[in-house]
């Protein structure tokens, strides 16, 4: 699930927490990058188990309003494409998924069901639904549109969820774009031939668990050794000016050139570029690139940048 890019930006959310906190050791810290990973993941369930919560809730009202005593013949015999809707059915089914769900114990939306309520009626109002139902037969393709649509127009940007979110985990601010990003490539990614869902992990393989524990103790670890470097570099610069987000990805950019000799210079120089534009000041992405192309070619012309691999430098 989560891509190197999203590990360098937890790592970053982690060394900006210790330099900003009380610095008890750095063994706190990594056990705070790991939980965040994992409440990261947490969201990223609550995701499914919301839309199952939803098709449940939609259950029980078309129930209710059968029952009704004047029902009227809507009510009497009610339209359950969406009850019926493929994707939402193989999520709803999906032993992987609620495996996953209880095991973390992500009790949500049955503590707080009035969410799940709150998001049918929204897609019970709107016109995407409207027009849904209005065809009898469907396809996967179309049942999974549907869905998509749902999220991205309906669930992602309801203010509601996102200050309910809020209030359940501070992480999770952070998390809500990237997560909701991944959320919805999954989805659009389903095919009907696939016939169950499959959950994927965290992370992708060890070694990017690994780079993420890595990442953050070596820049830890050599935090003295890249300051110094990032004042020899920005003379210029009272080092109070440089704002904080900017001085850490400054030294996790420094510490994979030094540390990490796998990882193409470009590549580290592209990622940190594009974190400065998402998590710091408009001019943050130009000054940065200043100091990491600067600090790049001098030390592979001394040779203290030593990558392995064709083509990593």
């Amino acid at each position: 699930m989560l891509t190197r890019r999203h590990i360098r930006a937890k790592v970053m959310q982690s060394l900006y927490a210790f330099h900003q906190g009380s610095k008890d050791s750095m063994q706190a810290e990594e056990k705070f990058l790991k939980r965040s990973t994992e409440e990261m993941y947490n969201l990223f369930l609550l995701d499914f188990e919301l839309l199952v919560s939803i098709r449940d809730y939609a259950d029980d009202y078309f129930k209710i309003a059968k029952k009704k005593f004047l029902a009227t013949e809507e009510e009497k015999n009610p339209n359950k494409k969406f009850i019926n809707n493929q994707l939402l059915k193989r999520i709803s089914d999906s032993s992987a998924i609620s495996n996953l769900v209880e095991d973390r114990k992500l009790t949500h939306w049955k503590r707080d069901d009035e969410y799940p309520k709150l998001i049918w009626d929204k897609i019970l109002e709107s016109d995407l639904y409207a027009d849904y139902i209005l065809a009898e037969t469907s396809s996967f393709k179309e049942d999974k549109e549907f869905i998509v649509d749902v999220f991205k127009l309906i669930i992602a940007p309801n203010e509601d969820l996102y200050d309910y979110y809020e209030d359940q985990n501070l992480t999770w601010i952070d998390d809500f774009p990237i997560v909701n990003t991944t959320f919805l490539k999954f989805l659009q990614k389903q095919k009907e031939s696939d016939e169950v869902i499959t959950v994927p992990r965290l992370y992708k393989n060890v070694e990017d668990e690994n780079f993420a524990k890595e990442l953050f103790t070596k820049t830890l670890l050599a935090n003295d050794q890249l300051t110094e470097i990032t004042k020899n570099k920005t003379p210029n610069w009272d080092q109070d000016r440089i704002a904080d987000i900017d001085s850490i990805l400054i030294k996790m950019a420094l510490c994979e050139f030094l540390k990490f000799p796998s990882i193409p210079v470009r590549v580290t120089i592209n990622e940190y570029l594009e974190l400065a534009k998402e998590y710091s000041t408009p001019k943050s992405s130009t000054f940065i690139n200043g100091v990491l192309d600067t600090v790049s070619k001098e030390y592979q012309t001394n040779g203290k940048i030593n990558k392995i691999g064709r083509g990593l430098m």
